[in-house]
């Protein structure tokens, strides 16, 4: 199943997001379960969000893959939410 992963940064954590980045990109990889993912962008242009499209089984698992992300360890996000998703159009 498809389960998508919305996350808001705190106010002025960009600091906290470069310096965890590496961590997240490389928790992307291992894990084996991102199909899609990228950041929001503000209005200036900067990172302030994620979006991940997870394939895993239940929503337990992608709530559970969230918690263990280097960016929600490091306390980047002021929110997270795990909604499961069905894509419609794929180019």
């Amino acid at each position: 199943m498809l389960f998508a992963v919305m996350a808001h940064d705190k106010p002025g954590a960009l600091e906290i997001r470069k310096a965890n980045r590496a961590s997240h990109l490389e928790y992307i990889k291992s894990s084996g379960v991102v199909r899609q993912a990228g950041p929001f962008l503000n209005k200036d242009g900067e990172m302030c969000g994620s979006l991940l499209i997870l394939e895993v089984g239940t929503l337990e698992d992608a709530e559970n893959w969230a918690e263990k992300d280097p960016y929600a360890l490091a306390g980047l996000f002021e929110s997270v939410s795990v909604q499961s998703w069905n894509r419609v159009i794929s180019t």
